[in-house]
């Protein structure tokens, strides 16, 4: 699949991995961007790095708030007139032993992390049905294929798109409507100092496997070479992907393996 002329929505698109696509999209493809995050400034910020200022939009508004989907998928496609890829790369991590967790954190990463991204795809749904055509990009985690201590509400949030998503792709293959799972291992983002911890406040410091990740740049190029394969699933990191196999064909090894590890 060619990305040329393609209309591309990414969300979380203000800072980390919709950051990096945003200005690798821009400066390689001949496409149209609508960036979306909560803060505008971010995303003002994000496409003056760009390249070609008038293919950029800027869409702001919040995952948690699931409920008006409908109003932000019809502001969108405004934007251009037409959407071909959405790329689901907002959300929010955590760190808290689930002992230590309000189920209020767990309420939140579900709203945010599932139900925001399940509703707005929702919403663009009937969009691609009717165009017949259309690709749902969604960034996991291969937290969303095994899990990790201090990520329990992360972990299952992360689980279930993978369920929502895998149902989507059968449903929808009469439409010629493509899904892509995106799972990263470690990026050197923010993500962790941004993770909520137990009581809902944020972490406020990086963590040593976050710091040592892959590049943003290299994850990049990485995710759109996946995007544009069409792959069903994508495993991007580095030695951890091996975790999927481990998981697949030795569950206890790879549990053994992560209390070893100690990974916060």
């Amino acid at each position: 699949m060619t990305l040329n002329n393609k209309v591309i929505w990414i969300t979380g698109a203000s800072s980390g991995i919709g950051k990096g696509l945003a200005l690798e999209l821009s400066k390689n493809y001949p496409c149209k961007l609508i960036l979306s995050s909560r803060r505008q400034d971010g995303l003002e910020h994000v496409k003056e790095q760009c390249n070609k200022n008038e293919n950029i939009a800027i869409l702001p508004f919040d995952l948690q708030d699931y409920n008006n989907m409908n109003f932000v998928v019809e502001k969108a496609l405004n934007c251009f007139g037409s959407i071909d890829i959405l790329i689901n790369n907002g959300g929010i991590s955590q760190r808290s032993l689930i002992i230590d967790t309000a189920i209020e954190v767990d309420k939140k990463l579900m709203e945010i992390d599932y139900l925001g991204t399940v509703s707005l795809s929702k919403a663009l749904l009937p969009y691609f049905i009717k165009k017949q055509n259309g690709h749902f990009v969604t960034v996991t985690s291969l937290m969303g294929k095994f899990s990790s201590p201090y990520r329990s509400g992360y972990c299952g949030a992360k689980h279930a798109l993978h369920g929502f998503f895998d149902a989507l792709r059968l449903e929808h293959d009469k439409d010629h409507i493509k899904v892509t799972m995106i799972c990263p291992g470690f990026v050197n983002t923010d993500i962790a100092k941004n993770a909520l911890t137990g009581n809902g406040s944020q972490q406020n410091t990086q963590d040593t496997a976050t710091k040592n990740g892959l590049t943003v740049e290299t994850f990049s190029k990485k995710m759109i070479t996946a995007i544009k394969r069409e792959k069903f699933e994508a495993y991007i990191g580095k030695k951890e992907v091996l975790g999927v196999y481990l998981k697949r064909f030795f569950p206890k090894l790879l549990h053994k393996f992560i209390l070893k590890s100690q990974v916060r």
